[in-house]
């Protein structure tokens, strides 16, 4: 199997891209983070320089699902990337010359989560018109691989760039990964049927505008989609700040700050063998084994809640791993198999958009949660709650009945609607 996708040049070229763009992405953080840090000393400056990535992002992603299925997705992804090595590289060059402000980097970020929101959705569209139905599992279970190596390698290569050099080679690095993986991206032809699918939908266009209500009907009419959608939503506004702000200061109480370390590794191994694994699985109801596993990721705060020692929350973070990396590949697969071609985007970029809001609210939410009612007690009921929302949508016969799409390409990517009730 690894041959037969890797004999194909056209994913070649895609993956090497992808590979290249998300080990810099992973090391930016880390040296961004240092790097106002270092120039300001202001814990503010940095608060609204993430801030000022994330909101455009958030934004325009619905802007960036319509434009990735009106135009060709190389296009807009070779945009994108050399857009983003701009910014980046503005970044690395105040850094690097010494002249930080807070307003040039806010400006340069801001412009970076607007590339962004253009990148996201025509990634998720683009898989489809690379390698053939039959090995779409395959191609994100390679990605997702490529995605948890760098998760786990990135930080710790910026960290170790960022004391060595600084943290501006650090982001100039960053920007030169955007470069590459346009130049690799370039290479792409796509001459397939979805490009014409895509030319076609766009004469029946007017607007951007009219292409995202479009893509809200077309996402209202899958119900395994929009279910899907408010499950991780739930999950994320419970789970996702919970874990990342109550879970390193619980985890300091019960067994020392070195221990959260060992648990965020332990998470990255459990996504990184999970994405190899499901290159070889093979199951007929994908999406209901995702969801399923998306429960595990509620183990870690059931663990913390419950008061157990480090061994056991540890065991429970890898756990988790590996059923969030089941899920994202599962889901991935699910969309690219039944989502029609020519809307494939604008629909990833809703579930995307729904999914993420959450967070910031959870975020905003587990601090004054935990001085009511107690720090442990939120993880465990978040924890809880967590479990519940991922296996809520298997009372659906549309998520549990969805079955793995024929591999005829000539096939129509789906019907509008699956069968099913709620």
């Amino acid at each position: 199997m690894h041959s037969s996708l890797f004999q194909q040049a056209e994913f070649r070229w895609f993956f090497a891209g992808r590979l290249v763009s998300l080990l810099g992405s992973s090391m930016a953080p880390v040296a961004l983070a240092f790097a106002v840090l270092d120039a300001s000393d202001n814990g503010h400056d940095l608060g609204i320089v993430l801030a000022a990535h994330m909101l455009p992002l958030l934004a325009l992603l619905l802007v960036g699902g319509a434009v990735a299925d009106r135009f060709p997705r190389r296009t807009v992804l070779i945009a994108a990337h050399l857009g983003s090595a701009l910014t980046q590289g503005g970044v690395a060059a105040l850094l690097l010359t010494g002249h930080y402000a807070l307003a040039p980097v806010a400006v340069l970020e801001f412009l970076n989560g607007v590339l962004g929101a253009f990148t996201t959705p025509a990634l998720r569209g683009v898989v489809p018109q690379l390698v053939d139905k039959t090995l779409l599992q395959q191609a994100n279970s390679l990605l997702g691989s490529a995605r948890n190596a760098t998760k786990i390698l990135g930080p710790s290569l910026s960290g170790v760039l960022v004391v060595v050099a600084g943290s501006g080679p650090a982001i100039a690095f960053d920007a030169f990964t955007y470069l590459l993986a346009a130049g690799l991206l370039a290479r792409l032809t796509l001459a397939d049927r979805t490009d014409t699918d895509t030319a076609t939908a766009t004469a029946r266009r007017t607007t951007v505008l009219r292409d995202i209500r479009e893509g809200w009907t077309e996402f209202r009419a899958l119900p395994w989609v929009w279910i899907g959608t408010l499950s991780f939503c739930l999950m994320n506004l419970v789970q996702t700040g919970t874990w990342q702000i109550l879970g390193p200061q619980l985890t300091r109480q019960l067994s020392g700050e070195a221990t959260w370390g060992f648990v965020l590794s332990a998470r990255g191994v459990g996504l990184l063998a999970a994405s190899l694994l499901m290159y070889r699985l093979v199951v007929r109801h994908l999406l209901r084994l995702g969801q399923l596993t998306s429960a595990l990721a509620a183990l870690p705060l059931l663990v913390l809640g419950a008061h157990l020692d480090a061994p056991w929350l540890i065991a429970g973070a890898f756990v988790a791993g590996l059923g969030s990396s089941v899920t994202a590949v599962s889901w991935d697969t699910s969309l690219q198999e039944h989502v029609p071609a020519q809307v494939l985007s604008r629909v990833a970029s809703y579930d995307d958009l729904l999914s993420y809001l959450a967070v910031p609210v959870g975020q905003l939410s587990v601090g004054p949660l935990a001085q009511a009612f107690g720090g442990f007690r939120v993880v465990a009921v978040a924890g809880v709650l967590s479990a519940a929302a991922a296996v809520l949508p298997l009372a659906s016969t549309a998520v549990r009945r969805l079955p793995r799409a024929r591999p005829d390409r000539a096939e129509p990517a789906a019907p509008a609607t699956v069968p099913g009730t709620t």
